[in-house]
């Protein structure tokens, strides 16, 4: 029998100052955010392990999870959201309005368009699955639970279904989101799969 590792992402709650391209600030949740990832997990903690970014909006609901069950925690920074440069704290509207044209070029083409001073997609890309790879390597066989961002959740399962790199925002990823991937096996020989996208427990 192969060893099988599942592995639960959620998408942080709604940060304070609701929706905007926030990348590395590090805004906490608010209220509705909590309660958006309360109600997600609920009671549930069938995990070994918690795993998180270690930017506030996931950190600290995964601290609670981890104190209230018992359960070890690890914060990643590698598993931080994308820095979008000079976008961060705007929203979309703020950028259809002054610059809409480098929007338009990063939504089709986020390779070759980017933000000023933004990181670039594929070192984002490099350093969330160096992450990714380290958490397979050092908790297979076990149930984990990683608490992240849109973009993390993005990158990783574009990385499990071998999708092209320039169409991972084509994945939408709700606050409080869950996705769930299991991987049959070890190393290079391991199967993933995903089980379920945008879901609940």
């Amino acid at each position: 029998m192969s060893l099988v590792t599942t592995i639960d992402l959620i998408r942080h709650g709604e940060p304070v100052g609701g929706r905007r391209y926030r990348g590395q600030i590090d805004d906490p949740l608010s209220d509705k955010g909590w309660q958006q990832m309360r109600n997600a997990v609920a009671d549930h903690h069938p995990w070994d392990q918690i795993i998180s970014s270690s930017l506030s909006r996931c950190s600290e609901f995964a601290e609670e999870v981890a104190q209230r069950h018992d359960l070890p925690l690890q914060l990643d920074e590698r598993l931080m959201e994308i820095g979008f440069g000079s976008w961060e704290g705007r929203t979309a509207e703020e950028l259809m309005e002054n610059d809409a044209e480098t929007l338009k070029n990063f939504w089709s083409d986020p390779v070759n368009y980017r933000p000023e001073g933004a990181e670039a997609l594929t070192d984002f890309r490099d350093r969330i699955i160096a992450g990714w790879n380290d958490v397979l390597t050092q908790h297979a066989g076990k149930h984990l639970l990683i608490v992240g961002h849109a973009g993390m959740m993005r990158m990783i399962i574009r990385h499990v279904l071998d999708m092209p790199l320039e169409r991972m925002f084509r994945l939408s990823v709700p606050n409080a989101g869950i996705t769930r991937i299991r991987i049959d096996g070890e190393g290079d020989t391991a199967l993933p799969q995903l089980v379920f996208h945008a879901g609940q427990l």
